[in-house]
């Protein structure tokens, strides 16, 4: 399971976690992510590092990742992105800077996010450019929105999914509407986006897992990477 592996010192068999395994960070952008990151921070998620990127200052500040970045100071003032992709990137490119300084050293980089909004959708890309262009394996778990959610909402998820595809090496994408399938009729619509949540949370601990558990058949980050690397979209199943 190594990729960083010391030199190894015979008179001393100790070792440090953090030199022997992949650097996993998981970053949750926008809305949904962070809300996806809580969940995940809660289910105790274990050998990866979480990181929140936000314009939404309030949102950013209940968000439970040890690792915050707060983007577009000065485009949103704190006040989030109003639903305006431009706006989701335009805070991405101001704090560009800051968001290289919370992935570097990674291996791997999970962007987890809703797509159809403001944040998510405009800042996820540059997040994705951020990582791939710091060497890290960039795997994209996203959500489109329900139907119930408007046209308007489902064009921008659409347009969003098309600038993030070219910019990871794997896109998995998660229509909410399937989950519409798997929950029952009287769930309320708190108890939905909960569900949702969960499933962001499946898609990154069932690739995480594989990488940082031990099992009795063993796969290493450098099989990981030689799946994933530059794969394009992928399927994922549950259950």
């Amino acid at each position: 399971m190594s990729t960083r592996k010391r030199p190894t010192d015979a008179t001393s068999s100790e070792f440090k976690e953090e030199d022997v395994f992949a650097r996993i960070k998981v970053v949750g952008v926008g809305g949904s992510g962070c809300h996806a990151i809580n969940r995940m921070i809660s289910s105790r998620i274990k050998g990866v590092e979480f990181v929140a990127i936000n314009t939404d200052a309030q949102d950013l500040h209940y968000c439970e990742a040890p690792v915050r970045v707060h983007i577009g100071q000065t485009t949103t003032r704190g006040l989030g992105a109003g639903s305006d992709p431009e706006l989701g990137k335009k805070s991405a490119e101001e704090n560009k800077e800051d968001v290289y300084n919370a992935l570097k050293d990674a291996d791997m980089v999970f962007i987890t996010c809703g797509l159809g909004g403001g944040t998510g959708t405009g800042a996820a890309p540059i997040v994705a450019e951020i990582a791939r262009e710091l060497g890290a394996l960039t795997v994209a778990v996203v959500t489109k929105p329900f139907s119930f959610e408007g046209l308007r909402r489902k064009k921008v998820a659409e347009e969003g999914l098309s600038e993030l595809q070219p910019r990871v090496d794997t896109l998995i994408t998660i229509p909410n509407d399937r989950l519409l399938q798997v929950i029952d009729k009287k769930t309320s619509l708190y108890d939905a986006f909960t569900v949702v949540d969960d499933v962001l949370r499946q898609g990154v601990q069932g690739i995480s897992d594989l990488i940082t558990m031990h099992g009795m058949i063993n796969v290493d980050f450098a099989d990981v990477k030689a799946i994933m690397q530059n794969a394009g979209s992928a399927l994922m199943g549950i259950g």
